[in-house]
């Protein structure tokens, strides 16, 4: 029989045990019957938003002293707030942890959904919980979608083994061995989709992300071999799966099977037969728009794309495209209307949008080698509104400039999105004025001559990328002529190219955008509340609190300046001869008077700033490469050199930090020695101020 001593030993040793949490659900549940945000309990807690998310999905546990808090605060909301069905008088959260293995608890949580879902449609397949060895932490079954046609999210990313890791930590099993399998599977068993965007906008086809070893399971090759196939970026045409898929009577689009594939029935009334395949072992997944994320476990790689999928839009090809494509699913180009003489539902123009039908450019908004231009025989000049690339003569260097210790990058939160707010663009074919009167609320491209202007040598000219004094007529963008006339000057345009019909047809593409770049920031610990400070010390660690959140950031931003980029594509290959037409023109959004429209505004922006900064502190910029802009400073940080009000606050009109679109924060900082000396080689101080190879990135 123990001893006194023993039995008193055991006992401690149990009270000297760490607090024992109840289940990841469990702990959303208590928060939401509170009425408390994550956000709120991050605050009471001391900690981030995101390791609230991180407790309440399984993905990570809290320490002491906070789990002690953690497990105090819950007890109480569990006396408050007892599980449906359970007695009264709820007891507090039990300390000990439950011997049921944690398997079962993740099939558990998944089978009351799995039984609606069967109640209600077509079979699910099995909810199982994750490998250990593949991730670290449990994680809870996928809540119910809105939409209960998704219940199981956007996408999944299929492992070799059949595990298909869905968003929120659910896993499906997928017992597909072919490709065609594979597509039947995703549209009548995984329910996977996302809803429309728009109200007269088609449904986001599902997605599936094939890992390496799921790619070769279902017979394709691991990376694509040969000249001919990294050429094109697709199989060939005799490839066993792409005959496979064509015997299935499924179809690929015109880019094959590639990287991003897409594998189709035509529609069968309202249900679009379409699914997305990315293939991350064949680069689907680019290391410049999404840092890191091909390397990431499958659960990590559909935790990233489902929040890019749920703030953006279901990936579909790289970030430029999912830019175009997210313009047209906020902006579908017909709904349905009634026709007066039938009385039936017809496909009507929806106002507002770009229509179903490409539209030919003006000359001087084309490129060189477009159709217009080669048939025309236009010799008239082109649109040159690009973002700057502009370096200040060293010259034009003060003693006192030269004797500050520092040069400070500031950057602008994606220049290009801010341009896009509120931005009026041309809706119908462009029409030829001669001698037109300049209106600034008109879009369209004016050749005028503004070379009489006289510019301040130290700061870069408002009309042109690269800064120079223009030295004749040039063909220039509304929102350019519109800052010349704001800085006091006379506008007589020779000729234009404007349109008459008119709309912010970028609005929504903004807005949801934005929302997506201010939430992701928030979530890493950049939040609009904080001080210029608290600004600047969270952006320095805000990547290190989640690389996972980091890379949808990254895609957010590659995001925005990709789809600015696509509206004006170029040709592409060897064989293109000058004058013939190119895929991208076969679409209404190929639209280079509205990416001239945005680069215009951003640029303008820029310079406005630029100048109000003369105004307010005297300083000049040594560099500015699109959205970034180098100063000399006294100090390290932007806090020296960015204007003050008495009180405090940032004066209004220069550059402000903080982390919404349009606001600045720093980019880097180095020797005012060093940017000197790449000025004096030609070189541009602000691609290189960052401390790496950092280069101008349009998205083209």
């Amino acid at each position: 029989m123990a001893s006194e001593e023993e039995l008193f030993a055991s006992v401690d040793a149990l009270l000297n045990e760490e607090p024992q949490l109840p289940p990841p659900a469990e702990r959303a549940r208590l928060r939401e019957a509170a009425g408390i945000t994550q956000a709120r309990l991050a605050t009471a807690l001391k900690t981030t938003t995101q390791s609230v998310k991180n407790w309440e999905n399984g993905r990570s546990e809290p320490k002491p002293p906070r789990l002690d808090a953690y497990q105090r605060l819950l007890n109480g909301w569990a006396a408050k707030h007892p599980a449906p069905g359970a007695g009264s008088a709820a007891a507090p959260v039990p300390r000990a942890a439950s011997s049921e293995p944690a398997a079962s608890k993740v099939e558990t949580a998944g089978a009351p959904q799995a039984s609606a879902v069967a109640a209600a449609g077509p079979t699910r397949p099995a909810i199982r919980p994750a490998v250990p060895s593949r991730r670290p932490a449990a994680r809870k079954a996928a809540q119910p979608a809105v939409d209960p046609r998704f219940p199981h999210g956007p996408l999944a990313v299929l492992d070799g083994d059949g595990s298909a890791y869905g968003t929120d930590g659910l896993v499906l099993d997928c017992p597909a061995t072919t490709v065609p399998e594979l597509v039947e599977w995703t549209l009548k068993e995984s329910g996977l989709g996302a809803a429309k965007l728009n109200r007269y906008g088609k449904d986001s086809d599902p997605l599936i992300v094939l890992t390496a070893a799921a790619a070769v399971k279902l017979g394709l090759p691991e990376h694509l071999e040969g000249h001919e196939q990294r050429r094109s970026l697709r199989l060939p045409e005799d490839h066993p799966v792409v005959k496979q898929v064509t015997k299935a009577k499924w179809q690929l689009t015109q880019r094959g099977f590639g990287p991003w594939a897409r594998i189709y029935r035509k529609a069968q009334g309202r249900e679009r037969q379409c699914v997305q395949l990315a293939v991350l072992s064949w680069d689907a997944l680019d290391e410049r728009s999404w840092p890191g994320v091909s390397e990431m476990e499958p659960a990590d790689i559909a935790r990233v794309l489902g929040v890019y999928a749920t703030r953006v839009i279901t990936p579909r090809g790289s970030t430029a495209v999912s830019g175009l494509e997210l313009m047209t699913a906020l902006r579908p180009p017909t709904k349905a209307v009634r026709d007066e003489e039938t009385g039936n539902w017809v496909s009507g123009y929806n106002a507002g949008s770009l229509g179903t039908e490409p539209m030919d450019p003006a000359p001087p908004e084309a490129t060189p080698e477009h159709p217009v231009v080669v048939n025309s025989g236009w010799k008239g000049g082109f649109l040159n509104e690009e973002a700057y690339q502009w370096v200040r003569s060293v010259q034009t260097l003060s003693d006192e400039e030269c004797t500050l210790p520092f040069a400070v990058g500031l950057d602008l939160n994606t220049a290009f999105l801010a341009a896009a707010a509120r931005l009026v663009v041309g809706l119908s074919a462009p029409d030829r004025f001669h001698a037109p009167k300049f209106n600034p609320k008109i879009p369209g491209s004016w050749l005028a001559d503004l070379s009489h202007i006289e510019l301040d040598p130290r700061l870069p000219s408002p009309f042109t990328p690269d800064g120079t004094r223009p030295t004749g007529p040039a063909w220039y963008q509304t929102h350019t002529l519109a800052y010349a006339q704001e800085l006091g000057h006379d506008i007589h345009p020779i000729e234009a190219y404007l349109r008459r019909e008119t709309g912010a047809y970028l609005d929504p593409w903004h807005d949801r955008l934005k929302n997506a770049y201010v939430d992701t920031l928030a979530d890493l610990g950049v939040t609009k509340d904080l001080t210029d400070v608290e600004f600047l010390a969270a952006m320095e660690q805000h990547k290190q609190n989640d690389p996972a959140l980091a890379a949808v950031l990254a895609a957010i931003k590659a995001t925005v300046k990709g789809g600015v980029g696509k509206l004006r594509e170029r040709p592409q290959g060897k064989s293109y001869k000058e004058g013939e037409t190119w895929p991208a023109l076969s679409r209404p959004t190929w639209r280079p008077d509205i990416r001239a429209a945005v680069i215009s505004k951003a640029r303008v922006n820029m310079h406005r700033k630029l100048n109000n900064m003369v105004k307010m502190t005297g300083l000049y910029p040594l560099a500015v490469l699109s959205d970034c802009v180098v100063y000399p400073s006294l100090g390290e940080s932007p806090l020296d050199f960015l204007p003050y009000a008495a009180s405090g606050k940032p004066q209004p009109g220069g550059f402000r930090l903080g982390p919404t679109p349009g606001l600045a924060k720093l980019e880097g900082v180095q020797s005012m020695l060093w940017a000197v000396d790449l000025m004096e080689k030609g070189l541009n101080p602000a691609r290189h101020i960052k401390g790496g190879d950092a280069v101008l990135d349009e998205g083209e």
